[in-house]
């Protein structure tokens, strides 16, 4: 065996034996439950102990690392799956459907999410000589990288102060920061730069996806949103879907679906209201559009929904 090769065998040891540090950190933090919201803001930890059925959500920008197991994400007709050696980075809201796709009694799905703000990411840029990112191809808001043992050890240090909370809000922020820095300096980091860079086209769209989060019940005008983006309207469309993976109306009715379904959900809210609540004017476009993103209709799917609820 030539001295790259030992070198390589060695690493992948080291990384090997970082995983089942963070699985057992995870275990022990989710013994009991599936979802432990931590003390350090935003990260939050997972257990599932069997594969579940696809669902719609948002992905916020942050990491996500899988100890244990393994997680499919549907962006409209891209596909990511992310485990143990690989993270899942998204540095823009993105609409998305996820299943967990390995998990067991024996061996639970066990990950963790660390949202991050992207204020945070430009401040990084503009206090460091950052080394130039890998050469990256696409401009999605979502992608998936190779987990380095450099970036496990920082997840391992702020896992780790959770066993003294008086640590984390001095130790916590050092510990993220570094995080951010395995990432922007990682295969994905191009990304991050992209869209915190101010003036840049990606951190344009991005401001144009806030907006729509925020006014997604109002009727959509494309030539508002690229006006806010400084485009114009084809070159909006473009790197719109080029991030998204999403035109701006499907974008749309996507928030508005989700919301819907959280509003008959949480609040009890009846189908009709609910459609009106989130901006659509006929109660049978909505069904129409509900059912098929959801797979059934409102009154059958929230029912579902609810039984589960009880019976997990």
């Amino acid at each position: 065996m030539n001295y790259d090769a030992k070198i390589n065998d060695i690493e992948d040891s080291s990384r090997e034996t970082a995983i089942a540090a963070l699985r057992d950190s995870i275990a022990r933090w989710t013994e009991q439950g599936e979802l432990h919201t931590t003390a350090i803001p935003g990260l939050s930890l997972f257990r599932r102990e069997e594969p579940t059925e696809p669902v719609s959500g948002m992905y916020e920008p942050s990491v996500c690392l899988v100890a244990q197991g393994a997680k499919r994400v549907l962006l409209g007709n891209d596909t990511y799956v992310y485990d143990a050696h690989h993270y899942l980075i998204t540095s823009v809201h993105l609409p998305t459907i996820v299943q967990i796709i390995e998990a067991g009694p024996e061996k639970p799905y066990l990950g963790l999410r660390l949202k991050f703000d992207l204020r945070e990411v430009a401040q990084m840029m503009a206090d460091s000589n950052l080394p130039q990112p890998r050469a990256q191809q696409s401009s999605r808001g979502m992608a998936t990288g190779e987990v380095t043992q450099p970036l496990l050890n920082a997840f391992l240090r702020l896992i780790a102060l959770l066993a003294d909370e008086q640590d984390v809000p001095i130790l916590a922020p050092v510990i993220k920061r570094e995080i951010i820095y395995r990432l922007l300096v990682g295969d994905q980091g191009a990304r991050l730069r992209q869209i915190a860079s101010a003036g840049s086209q990606s951190q344009q769209i991005a401001r144009a996806v806030e907006w729509l989060r925020s006014n997604f019940m109002q009727p959509l005008s494309i030539d508002d949103l690229a006006e806010k983006a400084s485009m114009s309207n084809s070159t909006f469309h473009h790197h719109f879907r080029s991030i998204t993976a999403l035109s701006p109306l499907q974008y749309q009715k996507q928030l508005r679906l989700q919301e819907a379904r959280r509003l008959m959900l949480a609040e009890r809210m009846d189908a009709a209201n609910a459609a009106f609540q989130v901006g659509y004017e006929s109660p049978s476009q909505f069904n129409r559009e509900y059912s098929r993103h959801f797979g059934a209709p409102p009154l059958r799917d929230i029912s579902k929904l609810r039984l589960l609820s009880v019976t997990e």
